[in-house]
Order: C-alpha cells, then structure tokens, then sequence
C-alpha cells in the first residue's frame, strides 16, 4: 500500500491516531505563540500596574495594593513560557484520551507506557552542572584557551562554542548545553549584541551541542537509543561520526566568526572599556577547595553513570543537596526553576511523542538513503531527534547505510527548534532573558539553518 493508504488505515482502525497529532500540531503552534503570549502578559501587567498606582493610598495598618499581582497577567505568562506548552496540551491530550477510552487509559499510558527518566536525568545533570563549583572549573579550563586570544568576547565565543559542545561527549550533551549556556550569558550576552548574532549564536550553539555528542555512544540521546540494538561501540561512533562532528562545528562556528567579524570586534572593545578585574562576567573570585570542586564531579559522574536508573542517580542528587548543603559557603544559590522547568517540557513532550509512531514509522521505511537523512533532519524539527532515531530501530532491513543516514539526520537537525534536541530547552531557558520577547522560532530557525546545511554535508559528503 501506499504511505497515504497505510495513514488513512490507521486512522480508521484508530482514529485516536489522527486526534493526538492534531493535538500535537497544536502544541508546535503555541511554541511559535509564546511570545505574543508572554508580549500580552507584560500588556496586562502594565494596565494593573497603572490601575494600582490611581488608588487611594491605604490607611495605616491595611494590606498595601501595590504587592498584588494581576492574576490574568500571570496566566498569560504561564502559556508564554516555551517550557510550558507541551505539559499544556498534555493535559489536554490526557483529557481527550479519558473521554474516547475511558479514564483508566491514560492513567496507564502515563503510568506505565511513558518513559519519563530521561526528564528526570536532564533535571539533575541541569542542576549539578549549574552549581557554582563545577562552573567555576569549567570556566578555568576554557579560560586556558580563550587567554590565547586575550580572553576577549571573540575568544571566549570561539572557545565555548567550539570546545564546549564536544565536552558533551564526556558529560552528556545537557551537562554540556548547560555549562555552555552559562558561560555564553557571562562572557558573551550579557555585553549585548545584536539580535542577528544573538540568534546566530544560540542556533549555532544548538546545533554544535547536538552533533557534539557523537564522539562517544553514550552522550546524544538520538545515539544512545541506537548503540545498543545496533551494536556501535565508541570506536564505531568516533570513526563513522566524531571526526565528522569535529570538522563540522569547527568549520561552522568559523564561518560565523567570519561572518560577524566586525561585530564581535565592537564587543571586544566593549568588554575592554567597560569591564575590570571585579566586572560581572567574570566568574566569583572566592577560591573554592579543590576537593569540594572533586566532590561535586564525582557527582556529576555517578548521574551519567546511573543514567538509565532513575532511583540511582535521584539517590545520588539527594546526597548532593545534603553536601551542598554542608558547604553552603561555597556553592551559590541552588535555583532548581530552570531545570524543573526543562523536565516539564520534556516530559510534555515524551506523552506527546510516544502517540506519533503510527506515521513516523512508515514514512520512515519507505526512504531510501538520502531521502532518510533529509526525512530525519525534517522529522527532528517536529519532535524529538531521540524517538525519530527509536522508531528506526524498530525498522526490520535497515541496512547499514539507512542506519547511519537515519542518525545522521536526526543529530544533524538537532538544532532547527528548542524540541528538536533534549538539551534545546535547558540552553532556552537560561539564555531567553537576553531576548527582550523571548527566544523566536522563527529567529532560532534562521541562526540554526546554515550550521545545520554545514553538519549535513560534512556527514554526508565526507
């Protein structure tokens, strides 16, 4: 049968099929809405503001007007936050499922179907990562490379985003998208560029981090659902994927360089008359013990380890807080919003796209090579690059040149939007308050497409 038979089949045989996707249109809709959402919200905020200020002044002993807060505001900041929409339109996908199938359905789905240890993993490498120890350690490495250049903004932008996304293949690419995250916000953002370079960059990020995972099969997430059923061992992903990898952030993020050359040189003049030895983007000069910093590594590398075991490695982020706990004098304000907030959205978006194998999967398998790579790079835009790379795997006769195309594809475009890549959403959510509205799709798709055109023909004309 042809691909529109075997859908339409589906459908009829299930029509619940066709439901959970359009809900699942409807939720890739309201990430391209967030920031209207979160523009109304400062709207409605500014109007409750003003009606406050034209109040009598309270009598002394009454509640004072001016801390309350405009709930409508605050709504409309809840369905603007990007993190948000897919644990939205879960619940929505939840009730629709109850109401065609009977209650008990999605208490099943979601109880026992669902597989939510990834979200869970990404919560914990995200805050142990954040701390101020392991940052702290992180910065003093790259500050090696980037005193090469001075340590102005240029060099730090070449050192992070080349170094850091490949650091992902020994410590997950989270760990890395996060590390990376917080030293581009201290060294690069908070000096201000322009909008075009501030989505150039987070799209080159993005799509670096996603493809610096493949030096190793244990890192990327789209990697790791295909090293065991596959049988690729680190030695097979460094010679098929890793140099390949290598030479692609390198000759991307040169590109860029090249490309903004004049403006990165305006931030490194910047930086040098605004900025001294005490300036904010430089990490908190209090030394912090050695064998504290070794501690929390050893923390970081129990998680990557336990990994596939979510009672493990939440057992070892416990100790942790008993640790941080012990050296608060050492460790900076734990704020575990972000990361909870980035295990919402995956886990929104593992509910989601645990229904769409019905027309992944047969479009899938009617694609030879190099119709696969693009279908994937397409595919990944729209949902997790890890369940495109997983519905491969329960394809029988992919040959070898199928499997590499399907990978390829699905790291490569690993940066087209925030749910293409696990890590996508942690980088959102520490580096959208550089962005007056909020990180745009469309302007992450512009910044992302020509290091992606670059990943793609690096793995497959190579």
């Amino acid at each position: 049968m042809s691909l529109w038979q075997v859908l339409a089949q589906r459908v009829a045989e299930e029509p619940f099929n066709l439901v959970a996707s359009l809900i699942f249109l409807c939720a890739i809709i309201h990430t391209f809405l967030a920031p209207k959402f979160r523009h109304w919200a400062h709207e409605v905020e500014a109007a409750h503001a003003a009606r406050i200020q034209e109040r009598p002044a309270t009598a002394e002993g009454e509640e004072d007007s001016s801390v309350e807060v405009s709930f409508k505001g605050q709504i409309l900041h809840f369905f603007g936050e990007v993190e948000a929409v897919f644990g939205i339109w879960a619940l929505v996908l939840m009730l629709v499922l109850g109401a065609m199938k009977g209650w008990h359905t999605p208490i099943d789905y979601v109880g026992h179907r669902v597989n939510f240890t990834e979200p869970m993993f990404v919560v914990v490498i995200m805050a142990l990562a954040s701390t101020r120890p392991v940052l702290n350690f992180a910065e003093r490495c790259l500050r090696g490379v980037a005193a090469l250049g001075r340590e102005s903004a240029s060099a730090w932008w070449l050192t992070v985003l080349i170094l850091a996304p490949l650091l992902g293949s020994l410590i997950t690419e989270p760990a890395a998208m996060t590390i990376a995250a917080l030293l581009l916000a201290r060294q690069f953002y908070v000096l201000c560029p322009s909008p075009k370079l501030a989505y150039a960059t987070l799209g080159l990020l993005f799509v670096n981090i996603s493809v610096g995972g493949t030096l190793t099969h244990f890192a990327a997430p789209p990697v790791l659902m295909v090293a065991g059923p596959w049988q690729w061992d680190m030695a097979f992903m460094f010679t098929h994927f890793g140099w390949r990898a290598m030479v692609g952030i390198v000759t991307a993020t040169l590109l860029y360089y090249v490309l903004f050359r004049r403006e990165l040189a305006a931030l490194n003049v910047k930086r040098s008359s605004e900025t001294g030895p005490m300036s904010p983007v430089r990490a908190d000069p209090r030394p912090i013990p050695f064998w504290i910093t070794l501690v929390q590594l050893g923390f970081m590398f129990w998680t990557v380890l336990m990994a596939h075991y979510p009672a493990l490695f939440i057992a070892g982020f416990l100790f942790f807080l008993a640790f941080a706990q012990a050296t608060g004098h050492h460790q900076s304000r734990l704020d575990l919003r972000p990361p909870l907030l980035v295990g919402f959205f995956l886990a929104g978006l593992v509910v989601h796209g645990g229904l769409q194998g019905w027309w992944i999967e047969p479009l899938l398998t009617r694609l030879k090579e190099w119709p696969l790579f693009f279908g994937a790079t397409i595919l990944t835009a729209f949902n997790d690059n890890a369940a495109i790379t997983y519905l491969a795997t329960l394809v029988d006769g992919f040959g070898d040149n199928l499997k590499y195309a399907v990978v390829a594809g699905a790291v490569t475009g690993g940066g087209l939007t925030v749910i293409a890549n696990a890590p996508n959403p942690a980088g959102q959510s520490l580096l959208q308050r550089f962005f007056p509205d909020g990180v745009s799709p469309l302007g992450l798709l512009l910044g992302a497409a020509i290091p992606t055109l670059i990943m793609g023909a690096c793995f497959m004309v190579l």
